[in-house]
């Protein structure tokens, strides 16, 4: 596996990858109508513009395997780490821990103490061994629909 930086041309993967992950691993968490405000297949066209921008202002990284992607990370300068989804099909390897870990380097040389997040109900246990605590669960809206997720943060060890 490979990690590197986002680039424009990963957009449609990314975007898929999104899409497919949500619906498959986060069901065990979520109701398909949540799913469906989640990740909606209508908005994809939108989510590649806006994504598209987003990734390539924030710190960004794809994991890829043979060419494929088979996740992806990124973080604002501030610390607020977006969004991280491993493809369906590869989930339990180490690759969202592997960006996870790039994304807290990248952090810890911007000189940041800290790194934020908002975890899905699925997410959180990974969140959790990996050092993050709950600051507190809510409740987000998206089209109309409660879906519930974990503000997280975790303390980072910074040079002095």
């Amino acid at each position: 596996m490979q990690i590197r930086k986002f680039q424009d041309y990963d957009i449609d993967q990314i975007v898929t990858l999104f899409y497919e992950t949500v619906h498959t691993v986060n069901k065990k968490d979520y109701s398909q109508e949540q799913l469906d405000a989640w990740a909606s297949k209508a908005e994809e066209p939108q989510r590649r513009e806006s994504w598209r921008k987003s990734l390539g202002s924030h710190i960004s990284y794809v994991a890829e395997r043979d060419g494929r992607i088979v996740g992806f990370t990124d973080m604002t300068t501030e610390g607020y780490l977006d969004r991280l989804f491993v493809h369906k099909d590869y989930q339990g390897q180490g690759i969202a821990a592997a960006l996870v870990d790039t994304l807290e380097s990248e952090a810890v040389t911007l000189g940041l103490a800290e790194v934020e997040t908002e975890a899905s109900v699925t997410a959180k246990p990974f969140f959790e061994a990996k050092g993050y605590k709950v600051m507190q669960p809510q409740i987000v809206e998206r089209k109309g629909i409660s879906l519930r997720n974990y503000r997280m943060k975790k303390l980072l060890n910074t040079p002095d």
